[in-house]
């Protein structure tokens, strides 16, 4: 198994890489497409991740939860196919960034970093990071007894690039990080987590919700690691038609109700205070 995960990673590792030297023109990306390429060729290439619950993921087969439900409804208005593909999180980005795909409908975190490559639509979930422990492990309580514990995180997110936040907090305790493992998806953090592993998993309150809900005898919620931030969808850098077309869409449903039925439905509460556009600053 960890031999596996070190061939995985290192393809992670590629995945980054690429992304990075696409991004300072080290290499040269495809051209996004604009909004009318897109309606002229039929199609619009949309990007999902596989496994990350309660966003999107496979169920019997087909894929479902919150994202992959407002692109259903986007379907049924849009002038044009959209053709998806769920690939792991670690080429996702990328593939934006390239230009292979045109949109990238997943859970994504606004962040300055990521801000640099991509433009982000208005929000459709407000984040927040907390740590999820074993429930048998009663020697973390707080966020000061993560003192030296090892963490699980999923590589190239953003969650990895907001450790420094908890790294903050622990010091304020005269603690300090521990290491940090990297996964290709969050599954396969939970897993050994649940194995002994590592002793906590870094990711966003509602996804962490949604894994205590589904295992309550394995896994037990902590707390807060970072400051409330912004998740959206995302498209190339500059490629305004396109953003302004799903902006336009995400805000309708915010505007009907939609939105907020399904955020109730998958992500256990709704958002109405969401700003219309959020620009990270950490």
């Amino acid at each position: 198994m960890h031999t596996t995960r070190r061939t995985l990673l290192r393809h992670a590792a590629g995945s980054v890489a690429a992304f990075s030297l696409a991004s300072t023109g080290l290499i040269s990306p495809a051209a996004a497409a604009t909004l009318d390429e897109i309606k002229k060729r039929g199609y619009m290439v949309v990007a999902t991740e596989d496994d990350f619950r309660p966003f999107e993921f496979v169920k019997d087969g087909n894929p479902t939860g919150y994202d992959t439900e407002l692109l259903d409804i986007l379907r049924k208005s849009a002038p044009f196919k959209i053709e998806q593909e769920r690939i792991p999180w670690t080429g996702l980005l990328a593939g934006v960034d390239t230009g292979k795909y045109d949109v990238a409908v997943t859970a994504a975190l606004i962040t300055v970093e990521r801000q640099k490559f991509l433009d982000f639509t208005s929000p459709v979930a407000v984040a927040v990071d907390y740590y999820l422990k074993r429930k048998n492990d009663h020697s973390l309580n707080s966020v000061k007894d993560l003192n030296g514990k090892i963490c699980g995180v999923e590589a190239g997110s953003a969650l990895l690039a907001k450790l420094p936040e908890l790294e903050a907090m622990l010091e304020k305790t005269g603690g300090k990080m521990g290491k940090v493992v990297q996964y290709v998806s969050y599954p396969e953090a939970y897993q050994d987590l649940a194995l002994g592993r590592t002793d906590y998993v870094v990711n966003t309150l509602i996804n962490l919700q949604d894994i205590v809900k589904e295992k309550p005898d394995v896994f037990a919620l902590g707390q807060a690691v970072s400051n409330k931030t912004y998740i959206a969808w995302a498209v190339k850098k500059g490629n305004k038609s396109v953003l302004d077309y799903l902006d336009a869409f995400l805000l309708e449903e915010r505007k009907n109700g939609q939105m907020y039925a399904l955020q109730k439905q998958w992500l256990g509460t709704t958002f109405p205070d969401m700003p219309m556009s959020w620009t990270a600053t950490s």
